[in-house]
């Protein structure tokens, strides 16, 4: 656990996380959190990290302070640790789906009240009570408990009349880790489905990565390699370091194509490499990163995947993409230009008809002329 520490420790020192990127200053909260540390607790961190027997149960505590002149309404949240695309672990609520390894949901062995009033420069301690699963097993159960500010209904009303559509919204997230025994436990990487997506409507290739074993992936990197089959002159590439993986958690790793670059429909083959737990000392892998330099690595994994893109789902992804321009129609102009033909082509119908018909007057004139002065002839030899 002593590699998961700094990682975690960071999250919790981040502990404040916004839905928007806008940075955080002390009096965007009315409110402050504190974990009260049990004793079985494992370490000094100032996340709660617990050491329980299987089936028991125990409350735990986290000290809310409200040091304003309000009452102050706090929402509880409560979430299994995921990992999101950018290869960050995440402690709060969130629209990750649980990966399929994940045995233990933290959702099913910690209670706790969905809201908590603070009265006025009040400090107000909040029972957790959290349960170990019953069964023996080595690694860690990781999640968060989540505390934030709740909005009232007349702030929501009072937005929306005043057209904003934005509203920042600020949280504390106190990591939760709940184990059995210290045992180590191996990471591993497993690679799901590659296929064809979007980040912020740019076009991506996305290649799910696994991590299914209940222990943290630590100083990640990853480094991939797709070349087009079909058209050969294609090639994408991206590399990430510094990455965490969440225990049973798995992340779509995109692979962007850049901006303005269409996908194409054809057959490819993608090649991915990964090393985790960074060991500068005894390192048995080593690698060369993005700015030239050698790192160490306890593992390494390798992967290689062929799969193909349709024509249906590139149109589709394509027409989406913000950065690619619109192809300019010529429809108009060809439509135009039929037009224009079949127009010219009836008037020179209609002159040619013209042309004809004075022409066969002519003729019928001349051959008139001709026969009258063929009778004139014959009348002056008689």
């Amino acid at each position: 656990m002593k590699k998961n520490k700094k990682f975690i420790i960071f999250a919790f020192l981040l502990g404040i996380i916004t839905l928007f990127s806008h940075s955080v200053s002390a009096n965007e909260f009315s409110f402050s959190v504190k974990a009260d540390l049990p004793s079985n607790q494992i370490g000094s961190n100032s996340y709660f990290d617990l050491k329980m027997s299987p089936g028991a149960s125990q409350t735990i505590t986290v000290e809310l302070s409200n040091s304003t002149n309000k009452t102050v309404i706090v929402e509880e949240g409560l979430a299994s640790a995921t990992t999101n695309i950018n290869g960050v672990v995440e402690y709060s609520p969130n629209n990750i789906k649980p990966d399929a390894t994940l045995k233990y949901n933290m959702k099913d062995y910690v209670t706790l009240p969905s809201e908590v009033s603070l009265p006025p420069k009040s400090v107000k301690k909040v029972n957790i009570k959290v349960t170990m699963p019953n069964k023996n097993f080595t690694g860690v159960m990781a999640g968060g408990l989540t505390f934030q500010e709740k909005t009232s209904d007349t702030t929501k009303s009072s937005s929306k009349k005043k057209g904003l559509s934005i509203q920042n919204k600020y949280a504390y997230v106190v990591a939760l880790l709940m184990q059995q025994n210290q045992n180590p436990v191996s990471p591993n990487l497993k690679m799901n489905t590659v296929a064809p997506g979007q980040v912020n409507y740019r076009n991506v290739i996305n290649a799910n990565l696994q991590n299914p074993e209940a222990t943290y992936l630590n100083s990640f990197y990853a480094q991939a390699d797709i070349k087009g089959i079909t058209n050969t002159k294609l090639e994408y590439k991206a590399n990430k370091e510094m990455m965490q993986m969440a225990p049973n958690s798995n992340f779509n790793y995109p692979v962007a194509l850049g901006n303005g670059k269409k996908l194409q429909a054809g057959k490819y083959r993608l090649t991915l490499t990964a090393y985790g737990q960074k060991d500068a000392t005894n390192g048995k892998y080593s690698m060369i990163d993005s700015q030239g330099k050698t790192q160490k690595f306890d593992y390494k994994w390798q992967f290689t995947r062929d799969f193909t893109i349709t024509a249906a789902k590139a149109k589709e992804l394509n027409a989406k993409d913000v950065t690619i321009k619109p192809e300019k129609s010529y429809t108009a102009w060809i439509i135009a230009i039929i037009i224009i033909i079949l127009l010219l082509l009836i008037l020179f119908i209609i002159l040619w008809k013209r042309r004809k018909k004075d022409d066969d007057d002519d003729s019928e004139k001349d051959a008139k002329i001709a026969e009258l002065e063929k009778q004139l002839k014959e009348k002056s030899d008689n």
